[in-house]
């Protein structure tokens, strides 16, 4: 197959990556397991250039050349965007290329409680999507993203590496930045950002202390931030955040933590009882309780401030797995597998 109808052959089987690598069968991911793709043979050394060299430009493949890395995306067809990592490995080029659909999803099709509904209807805060890489953080973004659109005419003002989701026509006015392509760096984007009158500004990925400075200091600037963290769980994001900075800046960081912070939602897709998976979350948000936990740097008392607070609308990953189970989505033991605290899940099942 040539790399466009691997491309089609990834949005017919709904799978959500596509890997590309010397010595190995084209492979798709899907429902969360590697699948060959049947009937081909081992990428050699000549195909994978012919493969991977009409996805990139002249343009990218100079930085592809000079730094061996490159993140980028593209349209195809009509039919969907992809976003590509495109890397080395064996001294040889290859690639994993993530299918995003053109359609985003509402958030009430994303399995996430209806509580979360009511955040996209502040003005301002800081709001964290967390969890491992391809676990529906972009998607969720997206969703929240575009209900602002739907709903009310705000600036929205992305910075991405690459451009994932599209939004389509609605209320307001949304631009979308890319690294490389519209800024050169994190830090100058998120800093040009204030001038740019923004309502609302989504930051693809914390990455460094610059730019998890700089988020904060948006939304405590009277905007509504969305941003993404690869942690764990709602108590990780928070430690994550403040232990990269240096002692001597900690103090002050938890207290504007804890004046920004809104909600953590931290995600994960376990796979159902039938092909598929379903969408598992963890959600905090930053009642007063919250607020003095991380402003007196007693952080190993929000689990249970989260585990007793379900009235607010809060909830462990265990509670979710848990009914998750109950519902007959997903088995007792893929919940065990993919709990924090495998005992409280056991607790909740009883």
């Amino acid at each position: 197959m040539n790399i466009q109808q691997l491309l089609d052959l990834t949005i017919q089987r709904n799978a959500s990556d596509l890997h590309l690598s010397v010595g190995f069968i084209p492979t798709l991911r899907i429902h969360g397991e590697l699948v060959p793709v049947r009937g081909e043979e081992t990428i050699s050394p000549e195909q994978i250039e012919s493969l991977i060299r009409p996805l990139v430009t002249n343009m990218q493949m100079d930085i592809y050349k000079n730094t061996f890395e490159l993140d980028f995306s593209f349209e195809f067809g009509g039919k969907a965007r992809f976003r590509v990592n495109l890397y080395r490995q064996k001294g040889h080029p290859a690639a994993a290329l993530r299918l995003i659909p053109y359609r985003i999803p509402a958030i009430e099709e994303l399995g996430l409680p209806q509580v979360v509904n009511r955040l996209v209807g502040l003005k301002q805060g800081f709001i964290l999507v967390t969890g491992p890489t391809g676990h529906g953080k972009s998607t969720t973004l997206a969703s929240f993203i575009n209900e602002i659109n739907k709903t009310r005419a705000a600036h929205i003002l992305t910075i991405e590496d690459p451009i994932e989701y599209v939004y389509p026509p609605g209320k307001s006015l949304i631009e979308q930045r890319e690294m490389y392509s519209d800024t050169k760096s994190w830090q100058n984007a998120l800093r040009s950002s204030l001038r740019e009158d923004p309502d609302v500004v989504l930051v693809g990925e914390m990455r460094d202390l610059e730019t998890i400075a700089s988020a904060m200091t948006i939304a405590e600037t009277g905007h509504l931030v969305f941003a993404t963290l690869h942690t764990n769980s709602a108590a990780q994001s928070v430690d994550r955040i403040i232990d990269i900075f240096p002692e001597v800046q900690q103090g002050q960081i938890r207290l504007q933590l804890a004046a920004t912070l809104e909600a953590i939602i931290s995600l994960r897709l376990i796979p159902t009882i039938e092909p598929g998976r379903i969408l598992a979350a963890e959600i905090l948000f930053a009642v007063p309780a919250v607020r003095n936990v991380i402003r007196e740097g007693k952080l190993y008392l929000l689990d249970n401030i989260i585990e007793t607070s379900g009235e607010l609308g809060m909830q462990t990953i265990e509670r979710s797995l848990a009914d998750l189970v109950k519902r007959g989505k997903i088995s007792e033991e893929t919940g065990l597998k993919y709990a924090l605290r495998p005992e409280l899940l056991g607790k909740l099942l009883k």
